[in-house]
Protein backbone atom coordinates (compact mmCIF):
# COMPACT_ATOMS: atom_id res chain seq x y z
CA UNK A 1 0.00 0.00 0.00
CA UNK A 2 2.82 2.39 0.96
CA UNK A 3 4.67 1.57 -2.25
CA UNK A 4 1.54 2.18 -4.34
CA UNK A 5 0.99 5.59 -2.73
CA UNK A 6 4.61 6.60 -3.29
CA UNK A 7 4.47 5.55 -6.94
CA UNK A 8 1.21 7.40 -7.35
CA UNK A 9 2.74 10.49 -5.76
CA UNK A 10 5.72 10.27 -8.10
CA UNK A 11 3.45 9.92 -11.15
CA UNK A 12 1.37 12.85 -9.93
CA UNK A 13 4.47 15.03 -9.55
CA UNK A 14 5.59 14.14 -13.08
CA UNK A 15 2.18 14.93 -14.52
CA UNK A 16 2.01 18.24 -12.66
CA UNK A 17 5.39 19.35 -14.06
CA UNK A 18 4.38 18.33 -17.63
CA UNK A 19 1.09 20.15 -17.22
CA UNK A 20 2.94 23.28 -16.12
CA UNK A 21 5.19 23.08 -19.22
CA UNK A 22 2.08 22.78 -21.42
CA UNK A 23 0.47 25.81 -19.79
CA UNK A 24 3.67 27.79 -20.16
CA UNK A 25 3.76 26.93 -23.87
CA UNK A 26 0.23 28.27 -24.24
CA UNK A 27 1.18 31.44 -22.38
CA UNK A 28 4.17 32.06 -24.70
CA UNK A 29 2.00 31.40 -27.77
CA UNK A 30 -0.61 33.92 -26.64
CA UNK A 31 1.78 36.50 -25.11
CA UNK A 32 5.16 36.23 -26.88
CA UNK A 33 6.58 39.11 -24.81
CA UNK A 34 6.55 36.88 -21.70
CA UNK A 35 8.93 34.27 -23.17
CA UNK A 36 11.76 35.20 -20.74
CA UNK A 37 9.58 34.79 -17.64
CA UNK A 38 8.29 31.55 -19.06
CA UNK A 39 11.84 30.30 -19.54
CA UNK A 40 12.72 31.13 -15.92
CA UNK A 41 9.60 29.38 -14.66
CA UNK A 42 10.42 26.36 -16.79
CA UNK A 43 13.86 26.19 -15.16
CA UNK A 44 12.35 26.45 -11.70
CA UNK A 45 9.93 23.65 -12.49
CA UNK A 46 12.78 21.51 -13.81
CA UNK A 47 14.66 22.00 -10.56
CA UNK A 48 11.50 21.21 -8.58
CA UNK A 49 11.10 17.98 -10.53
CA UNK A 50 14.77 17.11 -9.91
CA UNK A 51 14.54 17.71 -6.15
CA UNK A 52 11.30 15.72 -5.92
CA UNK A 53 13.04 12.76 -7.52
CA UNK A 54 16.04 13.14 -5.20
CA UNK A 55 13.76 13.26 -2.13
CA UNK A 56 11.97 10.10 -3.25
CA UNK A 57 15.31 8.36 -3.76
CA UNK A 58 16.41 9.30 -0.24
CA UNK A 59 13.11 8.07 1.21
CA UNK A 60 13.52 4.74 -0.58
CA UNK A 61 17.08 4.45 0.75
CA UNK A 62 15.90 5.26 4.28
CA UNK A 63 13.17 2.64 4.02
CA UNK A 64 15.71 0.07 2.87
CA UNK A 65 18.01 0.97 5.78
CA UNK A 66 15.14 0.76 8.30
CA UNK A 67 14.16 -2.58 6.84
CA UNK A 68 17.72 -3.84 7.24
CA UNK A 69 17.76 -2.62 10.87
CA UNK A 70 14.37 -3.93 11.96
CA UNK A 71 14.08 -7.16 10.06
CA UNK A 72 17.18 -8.84 11.57
CA UNK A 73 16.01 -7.84 15.05
CA UNK A 74 12.58 -9.35 14.57
CA UNK A 75 14.04 -12.44 12.94
CA UNK A 76 16.48 -12.89 15.82
CA UNK A 77 13.77 -12.42 18.45
CA UNK A 78 11.50 -14.89 16.69
CA UNK A 79 14.26 -17.49 16.37
CA UNK A 80 15.41 -16.99 19.98
CA UNK A 81 11.96 -17.28 21.57
CA UNK A 82 11.98 -21.10 22.01
CA UNK A 83 15.28 -20.87 23.91
CA UNK A 84 14.34 -17.87 26.07
CA UNK A 85 11.41 -19.85 27.49
CA UNK A 86 13.99 -21.96 29.31
CA UNK A 87 15.68 -18.97 30.95
CA UNK A 88 19.15 -17.54 30.49
CA UNK A 89 21.90 -20.14 30.98
CA UNK A 90 24.98 -21.33 29.11
CA UNK A 91 23.05 -23.63 26.78
CA UNK A 92 20.34 -21.15 25.80
CA UNK A 93 22.81 -18.24 25.61
CA UNK A 94 24.99 -20.21 23.17
CA UNK A 95 22.00 -20.89 20.91
CA UNK A 96 20.92 -17.24 21.02
CA UNK A 97 24.46 -16.03 20.27
CA UNK A 98 24.60 -18.35 17.24
CA UNK A 99 21.31 -16.88 15.99
CA UNK A 100 22.51 -13.29 16.48
CA UNK A 101 25.83 -13.94 14.75
CA UNK A 102 24.17 -15.70 11.80
CA UNK A 103 21.25 -13.33 11.19
CA UNK A 104 22.87 -10.11 12.41
CA UNK A 105 26.09 -10.74 10.46
CA UNK A 106 28.37 -9.52 13.26
CA UNK A 107 31.95 -10.80 13.78
CA UNK A 108 31.62 -11.67 17.48
CA UNK A 109 28.80 -11.95 20.02
CA UNK A 110 28.92 -12.38 23.80
CA UNK A 111 26.17 -12.88 26.38
CA UNK A 112 26.73 -12.72 30.14
CA UNK A 113 24.72 -12.88 33.32
CA UNK A 114 25.69 -10.59 36.20
CA UNK A 115 28.84 -12.54 37.05
CA UNK A 116 29.79 -15.03 34.34
CA UNK A 117 30.22 -15.35 30.59
CA UNK A 118 27.40 -17.50 29.28
CA UNK A 119 28.35 -17.52 25.59
CA UNK A 120 31.05 -16.05 23.34
CA UNK A 121 31.26 -16.68 19.60
CA UNK A 122 33.72 -15.24 17.10
CA UNK A 123 37.32 -14.01 17.26
CA UNK A 124 38.72 -14.03 20.78
CA UNK A 125 36.27 -16.64 22.09
CA UNK A 126 39.10 -18.87 23.35
CA UNK A 127 40.05 -16.06 25.73
CA UNK A 128 36.54 -15.86 27.20
CA UNK A 129 35.25 -19.43 27.76
CA UNK A 130 31.66 -19.95 28.96
CA UNK A 131 31.53 -20.19 32.72
CA UNK A 132 34.47 -17.85 33.18
CA UNK A 133 34.09 -14.67 35.20
CA UNK A 134 33.54 -11.24 33.66
CA UNK A 135 36.95 -9.54 33.47
CA UNK A 136 36.52 -6.25 31.58
CA UNK A 137 35.68 -3.12 33.51
CA UNK A 138 33.44 -1.92 30.66
CA UNK A 139 31.04 -4.87 31.07
CA UNK A 140 31.01 -4.57 34.86
CA UNK A 141 30.15 -0.88 34.52
CA UNK A 142 27.14 -1.66 32.30
CA UNK A 143 25.89 -4.23 34.84
CA UNK A 144 26.32 -1.70 37.64
CA UNK A 145 24.73 1.30 35.91
CA UNK A 146 22.25 -0.38 33.57
CA UNK A 147 23.33 1.98 30.78
CA UNK A 148 24.55 1.25 27.25
CA UNK A 149 28.29 1.57 26.69
CA UNK A 150 30.12 1.89 23.36
CA UNK A 151 33.86 1.19 23.30
CA UNK A 152 35.80 2.21 20.18
CA UNK A 153 39.37 1.34 21.24
CA UNK A 154 40.92 -1.83 22.66
CA UNK A 155 42.51 0.14 25.48
CA UNK A 156 39.07 1.29 26.64
CA UNK A 157 37.98 -2.33 27.26
CA UNK A 158 40.11 -1.99 30.41
CA UNK A 159 40.92 -5.68 30.34
CA UNK A 160 43.06 -6.64 33.38
CA UNK A 161 44.94 -9.32 31.40
CA UNK A 162 48.52 -8.12 30.98
CA UNK A 163 49.70 -7.70 27.37
CA UNK A 164 46.34 -8.95 26.09
CA UNK A 165 46.48 -9.44 22.32
CA UNK A 166 42.71 -9.42 21.87
CA UNK A 167 41.69 -9.38 18.19
CA UNK A 168 38.58 -7.32 18.97
CA UNK A 169 38.66 -3.58 18.42
CA UNK A 170 35.25 -2.13 19.30
CA UNK A 171 32.04 -3.21 21.04
CA UNK A 172 28.57 -2.05 21.98
CA UNK A 173 27.49 -3.39 25.39
CA UNK A 174 23.77 -3.33 26.16
CA UNK A 175 22.22 -4.37 29.49
CA UNK A 176 19.72 -7.23 29.46
CA UNK A 177 16.85 -6.28 31.77
CA UNK A 178 14.04 -8.35 33.21
CA UNK A 179 11.42 -6.43 35.19
CA UNK A 180 13.71 -3.36 35.28
CA UNK A 181 16.52 -5.39 36.85
CA UNK A 182 19.81 -5.94 35.03
CA UNK A 183 20.27 -9.70 34.65
CA UNK A 184 23.13 -9.69 32.15
CA UNK A 185 24.60 -8.07 29.05
CA UNK A 186 24.59 -8.48 25.28
CA UNK A 187 27.78 -7.49 23.43
CA UNK A 188 28.27 -7.09 19.68
CA UNK A 189 31.90 -6.74 18.57
CA UNK A 190 33.85 -5.71 15.50
CA UNK A 191 37.51 -6.51 14.92
CA UNK A 192 38.54 -3.00 13.81
CA UNK A 193 38.92 -0.07 16.17
CA UNK A 194 36.86 3.03 15.53
CA UNK A 195 33.23 4.15 15.59
CA UNK A 196 30.67 1.37 15.34
CA UNK A 197 28.11 1.59 12.53
CA UNK A 198 24.79 2.94 13.77
CA UNK A 199 23.08 -0.11 12.33
CA UNK A 200 25.12 -2.33 14.70
CA UNK A 201 24.24 -0.17 17.70
CA UNK A 202 20.56 -0.15 16.78
CA UNK A 203 20.66 -3.92 16.28
CA UNK A 204 22.15 -4.48 19.75
CA UNK A 205 19.60 -2.19 21.42
CA UNK A 206 16.68 -3.75 19.57
CA UNK A 207 17.77 -7.32 20.33
CA UNK A 208 18.34 -6.53 24.02
CA UNK A 209 14.91 -4.92 24.36
CA UNK A 210 13.11 -7.79 22.66
CA UNK A 211 15.06 -10.39 24.63
CA UNK A 212 14.13 -8.51 27.81
CA UNK A 213 10.44 -8.67 26.92
CA UNK A 214 10.75 -12.36 26.11
CA UNK A 215 12.55 -13.02 29.41
CA UNK A 216 9.77 -11.25 31.29
CA UNK A 217 7.13 -13.32 29.52
CA UNK A 218 9.14 -16.48 30.21
CA UNK A 219 9.46 -15.48 33.87
CA UNK A 220 5.70 -14.93 34.14
CA UNK A 221 5.09 -18.34 32.60
CA UNK A 222 7.64 -19.93 34.93
CA UNK A 223 6.09 -18.22 37.96
CA UNK A 224 2.67 -19.51 36.96
CA UNK A 225 4.05 -23.03 36.68
CA UNK A 226 5.88 -22.70 39.99
CA UNK A 227 2.73 -21.47 41.71
CA UNK A 228 0.75 -24.45 40.48
CA UNK A 229 3.57 -26.83 41.34
CA UNK A 230 3.94 -25.31 44.80
CA UNK A 231 0.23 -25.67 45.45
CA UNK A 232 0.21 -29.33 44.41
CA UNK A 233 3.45 -30.08 46.23
CA UNK A 234 2.15 -28.32 49.32
CA UNK A 235 -1.00 -30.41 49.36
CA UNK A 236 1.01 -33.57 48.87
CA UNK A 237 3.40 -32.55 51.64
CA UNK A 238 0.73 -31.50 54.10
CA UNK A 239 -1.38 -34.58 53.43
CA UNK A 240 1.68 -36.80 53.25
CA UNK A 241 0.59 -40.36 54.10
CA UNK A 242 3.65 -40.92 56.31
CA UNK A 243 3.07 -37.70 58.23
CA UNK A 244 -0.63 -38.47 58.57
CA UNK A 245 -0.10 -42.08 59.66
CA UNK A 246 2.63 -41.16 62.14
CA UNK A 247 0.47 -38.43 63.66
CA UNK A 248 -2.57 -40.71 63.87
CA UNK A 249 -0.46 -43.42 65.52
CA UNK A 250 0.70 -40.85 68.07
CA UNK A 251 -2.90 -39.82 68.73
CA UNK A 252 -3.98 -43.46 69.11
CA UNK A 253 -1.16 -44.04 71.60
CA UNK A 254 -2.22 -41.02 73.67
CA UNK A 255 -5.87 -42.06 73.49
CA UNK A 256 -4.99 -45.03 75.72
CA UNK A 257 -2.79 -43.19 78.21
CA UNK A 258 -3.94 -39.57 78.05
CA UNK A 259 -7.28 -39.03 76.24
CA UNK A 260 -7.21 -35.26 76.78
CA UNK A 261 -3.85 -34.95 75.00
CA UNK A 262 -5.17 -37.14 72.19
CA UNK A 263 -8.19 -34.86 71.83
CA UNK A 264 -6.01 -31.73 71.64
CA UNK A 265 -3.71 -33.33 69.07
CA UNK A 266 -6.68 -34.33 66.93
CA UNK A 267 -7.93 -30.74 67.00
CA UNK A 268 -4.46 -29.54 65.98
CA UNK A 269 -4.35 -32.05 63.14
CA UNK A 270 -7.72 -30.83 61.86
CA UNK A 271 -6.51 -27.22 62.06
CA UNK A 272 -3.36 -28.15 60.19
CA UNK A 273 -5.27 -29.72 57.32
CA UNK A 274 -7.71 -26.81 57.25
CA UNK A 275 -4.85 -24.34 56.75
CA UNK A 276 -3.26 -26.52 54.06
CA UNK A 277 -6.45 -26.96 52.08
CA UNK A 278 -7.30 -23.26 52.08
CA UNK A 279 -3.78 -22.23 51.04
CA UNK A 280 -4.32 -20.37 47.75
CA UNK A 281 -2.53 -17.49 46.08
CA UNK A 282 1.04 -16.35 46.62
CA UNK A 283 0.80 -14.64 50.02
CA UNK A 284 -0.60 -14.98 53.51
CA UNK A 285 0.03 -13.04 56.72
CA UNK A 286 2.93 -13.92 58.97
CA UNK A 287 0.32 -14.58 61.67
CA UNK A 288 -1.34 -17.34 59.62
CA UNK A 289 1.99 -18.83 58.51
CA UNK A 290 3.23 -18.75 62.11
CA UNK A 291 0.06 -20.50 63.33
CA UNK A 292 0.61 -23.19 60.70
CA UNK A 293 4.18 -23.68 61.92
CA UNK A 294 3.05 -23.86 65.56
CA UNK A 295 0.42 -26.47 64.73
CA UNK A 296 2.95 -28.54 62.83
CA UNK A 297 5.43 -28.27 65.72
CA UNK A 298 2.90 -29.42 68.31
CA UNK A 299 2.18 -32.54 66.25
CA UNK A 300 5.86 -33.29 65.63
CA UNK A 301 6.76 -32.56 69.27
CA UNK A 302 4.13 -35.08 70.41
CA UNK A 303 5.77 -37.65 68.17
CA UNK A 304 9.46 -37.03 68.92
CA UNK A 305 9.05 -35.87 72.53
CA UNK A 306 12.43 -35.24 74.19
CA UNK A 307 14.37 -35.88 70.97
CA UNK A 308 13.14 -32.58 69.52
CA UNK A 309 13.56 -29.16 71.08
CA UNK A 310 12.10 -26.05 69.42
CA UNK A 311 13.08 -22.46 70.23
CA UNK A 312 11.01 -19.70 68.64
CA UNK A 313 11.61 -15.97 68.43
CA UNK A 314 9.21 -13.71 66.52
CA UNK A 315 8.59 -9.98 66.40
CA UNK A 316 4.83 -9.82 66.92
CA UNK A 317 4.64 -6.40 65.26
CA UNK A 318 5.26 -8.23 61.96
CA UNK A 319 2.19 -10.47 62.24
CA UNK A 320 0.12 -8.35 59.83
CA UNK A 321 2.81 -8.24 57.16
CA UNK A 322 2.67 -10.45 54.10
CA UNK A 323 4.87 -13.48 53.55
CA UNK A 324 4.83 -15.98 50.66
CA UNK A 325 2.58 -18.84 51.61
CA UNK A 326 4.14 -22.12 52.72
CA UNK A 327 7.66 -20.84 53.24
CA UNK A 328 8.26 -21.20 56.99
CA UNK A 329 6.63 -24.61 57.48
CA UNK A 330 8.55 -26.38 54.67
CA UNK A 331 11.85 -25.01 56.00
CA UNK A 332 11.05 -26.13 59.55
CA UNK A 333 9.97 -29.53 58.23
CA UNK A 334 13.21 -29.78 56.28
CA UNK A 335 15.26 -28.99 59.42
CA UNK A 336 13.47 -31.66 61.47
CA UNK A 337 13.37 -34.35 58.82
CA UNK A 338 16.88 -33.97 57.39
CA UNK A 339 18.69 -32.39 60.33
CA UNK A 340 17.30 -33.81 63.58
CA UNK A 341 15.75 -37.16 62.64
CA UNK A 342 19.00 -38.76 61.37
CA UNK A 343 20.76 -37.61 64.55
CA UNK A 344 21.25 -40.10 67.40
CA UNK A 345 21.11 -37.53 70.19
CA UNK A 346 18.33 -34.98 70.78
CA UNK A 347 18.43 -31.88 68.59
CA UNK A 348 17.23 -28.28 68.54
CA UNK A 349 15.54 -26.26 65.81
CA UNK A 350 15.59 -22.48 66.24
CA UNK A 351 13.12 -20.26 64.36
CA UNK A 352 13.60 -16.49 64.34
CA UNK A 353 11.61 -13.79 62.54
CA UNK A 354 12.67 -10.17 63.04
CA UNK A 355 12.62 -6.76 61.41
CA UNK A 356 15.82 -5.48 59.79
CA UNK A 357 15.25 -2.01 58.39
CA UNK A 358 12.49 -2.25 55.80
CA UNK A 359 12.74 -6.03 55.53
CA UNK A 360 11.56 -9.12 57.35
CA UNK A 361 14.46 -11.45 58.16
CA UNK A 362 13.81 -15.16 58.77
CA UNK A 363 16.26 -17.75 60.08
CA UNK A 364 15.74 -21.50 60.57
CA UNK A 365 18.71 -23.17 62.29
CA UNK A 366 19.28 -26.70 63.54
CA UNK A 367 22.12 -28.52 65.28
CA UNK A 368 21.53 -31.68 63.29
CA UNK A 369 23.73 -33.81 61.06
CA UNK A 370 24.42 -31.00 58.58
CA UNK A 371 24.76 -31.21 54.80
CA UNK A 372 27.84 -32.84 53.22
CA UNK A 373 29.96 -30.39 51.17
CA UNK A 374 29.41 -32.40 47.99
CA UNK A 375 25.62 -32.20 48.46
CA UNK A 376 25.34 -28.52 49.43
CA UNK A 377 25.69 -27.14 45.84
CA UNK A 378 22.81 -29.39 44.72
CA UNK A 379 20.18 -28.44 47.26
CA UNK A 380 18.60 -25.81 44.98
CA UNK A 381 18.36 -28.20 42.04
CA UNK A 382 14.65 -28.50 41.07
CA UNK A 383 13.23 -31.71 42.51
CA UNK A 384 16.18 -32.28 44.86
CA UNK A 385 14.07 -31.59 47.96
CA UNK A 386 10.95 -33.38 46.75
CA UNK A 387 10.99 -35.61 49.80
CA UNK A 388 10.58 -32.73 52.25
CA UNK A 389 7.47 -30.70 51.62
CA UNK A 390 7.74 -28.25 48.77
CA UNK A 391 11.54 -28.53 49.00
CA UNK A 392 14.26 -25.94 49.40
CA UNK A 393 14.53 -25.44 45.65
CA UNK A 394 10.88 -24.51 45.26
CA UNK A 395 10.90 -22.06 48.17
CA UNK A 396 14.12 -20.53 46.83
CA UNK A 397 12.72 -20.13 43.31
CA UNK A 398 9.46 -18.61 44.54
CA UNK A 399 11.26 -16.06 46.72
CA UNK A 400 13.51 -14.96 43.86
CA UNK A 401 10.61 -14.93 41.42
CA UNK A 402 8.46 -12.75 43.68
CA UNK A 403 11.09 -10.33 44.98
CA UNK A 404 14.16 -10.57 42.71
CA UNK A 405 17.45 -12.45 42.47
CA UNK A 406 18.78 -10.98 45.73
CA UNK A 407 16.00 -12.48 47.84
CA UNK A 408 16.65 -16.21 47.57
CA UNK A 409 17.54 -18.61 50.39
CA UNK A 410 20.99 -18.40 51.98
CA UNK A 411 22.14 -21.79 53.29
CA UNK A 412 25.22 -22.52 55.37
CA UNK A 413 25.97 -25.94 56.79
CA UNK A 414 28.70 -27.92 58.49
CA UNK A 415 28.62 -31.72 58.84
CA UNK A 416 27.76 -32.90 62.38
CA UNK A 417 27.20 -29.31 63.51
CA UNK A 418 24.02 -28.23 61.78
CA UNK A 419 22.46 -26.07 59.09
CA UNK A 420 21.25 -22.47 58.94
CA UNK A 421 18.70 -21.32 56.34
CA UNK A 422 18.04 -17.59 56.01
CA UNK A 423 16.00 -15.32 53.80
CA UNK A 424 14.65 -11.80 53.84
CA UNK A 425 11.74 -10.13 52.09
CA UNK A 426 10.54 -6.51 51.75
CA UNK A 427 7.95 -5.49 54.30
CA UNK A 428 4.47 -5.35 52.76
CA UNK A 429 1.56 -4.39 55.00
CA UNK A 430 -1.83 -6.03 55.15
CA UNK A 431 -5.06 -4.25 56.08
CA UNK A 432 -5.39 -3.76 59.80
CA UNK A 433 -1.74 -2.83 60.18
CA UNK A 434 -0.60 -1.94 63.63
CA UNK A 435 1.89 0.88 64.03
CA UNK A 436 3.03 -0.36 67.43
CA UNK A 437 6.39 -1.98 67.73
CA UNK A 438 6.35 -5.36 69.41
CA UNK A 439 9.00 -6.85 71.62
CA UNK A 440 10.40 -10.16 70.56
CA UNK A 441 8.38 -13.10 71.77
CA UNK A 442 10.85 -15.81 72.76
CA UNK A 443 9.72 -19.10 74.15
CA UNK A 444 10.85 -22.66 74.27
CA UNK A 445 8.47 -25.45 73.30
CA UNK A 446 9.40 -28.58 75.22
CA UNK A 447 6.14 -29.98 76.46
Amino acid sequence: MVRFLKEAAADTATKMVLLQFLLLGLVVAVWPHFWLAALVLAGVNSLTFFFLRQSEARQRATLRMDSQTIDPTLKIADAALPYMRHGLNEETAHKIAEIIQRIGDVPAVAITDRERILAFLGPGCERHPPGGGIVTHATKQVILTGEIKIVERRADFQCPVKDCQCPLGAVVIVPLKCRDEVVGTLKLYRTEEGPLPQITINLAIGIAQLLGVQMELAELERQSQLAMKAELEALRAQINPHFLFNTLNTIVMFSRTNPETARRLLIRLASFFRHALKSTGHFTTLREEWDCVNTYLVLEKARFREKLRIVRSVDKSLFDYQIPILTLQPLVENAIKHGIMPKVDPGTVRIAVRRVGDEMAVEIADDGVGIPPEILPKIFTPGFGSGSGVGLSNVNERLKGLFGENYGLQVTSEPNKGTVVQFRIPLTKQLGESKEGGALEAKSVNR
